[in-house]
């Protein structure tokens, strides 16, 4: 696991002392070594974390000839069988990283050599003979890629993190409003864009040539869900030998490799089958939010060691500045940070984490997605009819059980899920910010995800949203950015090509059902688990922000941000104020609201202070 930046400039003079203050901004991603290659028209950096071939695996890497200059962040999981096929048809290693089956994989296969890979990945690679730039990024995303580019200037600049990028002279730091309105919808800036003018994020499943100081963005990837016929049985057998084989794959490695573990199914799955010495696990000093106990208690039936750490409030608000500048951009995620600790809990032990990441997007995991199944009888009634009882709900000026039900009812589900995070609303938004956007509505922007799945069911294209927007915003994102603050690898084993071809096959009933969700799923991780353990209903990872939210001390913390210049610039004083005062008087749980904004002043202090 590393960190890569660099750039495309024919007009910068000293490139190497630009690449290097590039590099110093990652170093967390990569602190055992770097390296760069400089030319008269490009420049490549690279940070590294060595996992595999630890005394020869250093980057960047060329070609027998020279030709091909190779900076890779990620992990090549079936690196082994491509490299055989590679000295079959006549290609020389000089190590035994799998780094190296990029280069000869681009120089025989070219672009297609994104089809044989299994793992997670960026990278660039640069053909200094015909100046052509080749990037790629994984097919999940679980690997960020970050660029500028100014055709004016004849200028591309890129990094696995905006930090870098910021560091070449020519990048201007302009904060990009439109983001920020967004993002108090979302609680993160959804794709492609970033809080930062002209800095755009590569999507998943996406490769890049820059030519001539054009830029060409091609898909070569994309999950298709195609339900097969099957029995249940089968079906739970197909999930556990798919999921068993992939953990089995990313433990591929020189170093040791440990587990994060809370009390939900996901993790314990892992845990339960990876055959390692160590598992990790955070909690806070109450019940409702602490999975210790569970993590625990597995750990000792399954025979291995768990290391575990109590967060208190005064760490937890501590680091909160320190999380919103690595995380590059505002998420108004309250887990990060729990995932900050967990992941400086392993780095002591381990180099490189397994993790649960994934499994909820794949197998249908979320409690929202029961909705269209549960409610499956009530949309069957006429749409004159819930439209009319909706207007009903709407109009009485007092709340009542069922009344968000009756609203819901009357929407499609294109028109009332845009992912697992639904902060501020459009009409609420605009009565917040002082500043007018151009922001697309919430729906405006998950309207092209929907229309790739438009003839599956509303739990299928739930799911597909997801895979695109909150998996890839929110989950991906933190888990990158976090662990490699903390200098360490997370893999994450659901997130496989393997694991998603079986996933995709699976009929609606055995993912999402009355009983529970990701059914048939539950049903494999049974087979490897304690039965209490694989029906837990899904938690996350719980913080007890809301209740903070009501303390004096913390109050007043937000409140002081609230009323900061700062907050000036964007924010109507009185409706923060609003919020706050409903939600300590205990009117409405505003918590969520509260902290996303919160968390963007947080950031905005970092980045533009």
């Amino acid at each position: 696991m590393c960190g890569i930046c660099g750039f495309v400039d024919n007009k910068l003079l000293d490139k190497q002392e630009t690449l290097l203050n590039m590099m110093d901004k990652i170093i967390h991603r990569g602190p055992d070594s770097s390296g760069e290659y400089i030319d008269e028209t490009a420049a490549l950096g690279f940070r590294r974390l060595s996992i595999i071939d630890l005394a020869d695996g250093s980057q960047p890497l060329y070609s027998e000839t020279g030709r091909y200059v190779l900076t890779f962040n990620g992990e090549i999981y079936n690196y082994q069988n491509i490299r055989m096929k590679l000295i079959a048809k006549g290609y020389k290693f000089k190590t035994h990283t799998d780094s190296e089956v990029l280069v000869h994989g681009y120089e025989e296969y070219g672009t297609d050599l994104l089809s044989h890979l299994r793992g997670m990945f960026t990278f660039v690679i640069w053909d200094n003979v015909e100046k052509v730039l080749f990037g790629a990024r994984d097919f999940f995303g679980i690997k960020p890629f970050y660029y500028y580019q100014n055709k004016k200037d004849d200028l591309f600049v890129y990094g696995s993190e905006i930090k870098s990028i910021l560091e070449h002279p020519d990048v201007p730091k302009v904060l990009n409003e439109d983001a920020l309105e967004q993002y108090l919808t979302f609680q993160y800036s959804p794709p492609n864009d970033t809080f930062f003018k002209g800095i755009k994020k590569l999507p998943p499943g996406h490769f890049f040539i820059l030519k001539d100081n054009e830029m060409s963005i091609t898909r070569y990837w994309e999950p298709i869900f195609n339900e097969k016929e099957g029995t249940l049985d089968e079906f739970v057998t197909q999930i556990d030998e798919t999921i068993k084989n992939s953990i089995k794959i990313h433990k591929i490695s020189d170093v040791e490799v440990g587990c994060f573990l809370s009390s939900g199914v996901d993790s314990s799955y892992v845990a339960s089958c990876f055959n390692g010495d160590k598992t990790f696990t955070v909690g806070f000093n109450n019940e409702k939010y602490n999975e210790i106990s569970y993590a625990k208690e597995l750990s000792a039936q399954i025979g291995i060691e768990n290391f575990s750490k109590i967060i208190t409030k005064e760490e937890y608000w501590e680091v909160l500045p320190e999380i919103q500048y690595f995380m590059d951009e505002p998420l108004a995620d309250p887990s990060c940070v729990a995932l900050y600790f967990v992941s400086k809990l392993a780095s002591e032990h381990v180099k490189v984490v397994l993790s649960g990441e994934g499994a909820d997007e794949l197998f249908g995991g979320y409690n929202i997605y029961k909705e269209p199944v549960d409610n499956a009888r009530y949309h069957k009634l006429p749409l004159a009819l819930r439209n009319f009882l909706a207007k009903i709900a709407i109009s009485l000026p007092f709340s009542f059980k069922g009344k968000n039900f009756l609203i819901r009812g009357a929407k499609t589900i294109e028109e009332r899920f845009i992912g697992n995070a639904f902060i501020f609303s459009e009409d609420e938004r605009k009565r917040l910010l002082r500043i007018r956007t151009h922001a697309k509505s919430p729906f405006e922007i998950v309207r092209p995800f929907y229309a790739k799945v438009s003839n599956k069911d509303d739990v299928t294209k739930m799911q597909y949203l997801d895979m695109h927007m909150w998996l890839v915003g929110d989950i991906l994102l933190k888990a990158d950015k976090m662990s490699m603050a903390n200098s360490l690898e997370l893999r994450v084993p659901f997130l496989d090509k393997e694991v998603l071809n079986i996933a995709t096959k699976i009929p609606l009933n055995y993912r999402v059902n009355k009983e529970n969700t990701k059914y048939a799923m539950r049903l494999a991780a049974n087979k490897n688990m304690p039965e209490a353990t694989a029906k837990k209903k899904k938690l996350g990872f719980p913080v007890p922000i809301r209740i903070w939210l009501k303390e004096e001390k913390y109050i007043e913390i937000v409140k002081k941000e609230f009323m900061s210049k700062n907050s000036n610039k964007f924010f109507k004083e009185s409706v923060l104020v609003q919020l706050l005062d409903e939600h300590v008087n205990g009117k409405k749980d505003n918590s969520r609201k509260i902290w996303t904004v919160y968390m963007f002043l947080l950031w905005y202090k970092e980045y533009f202070n």
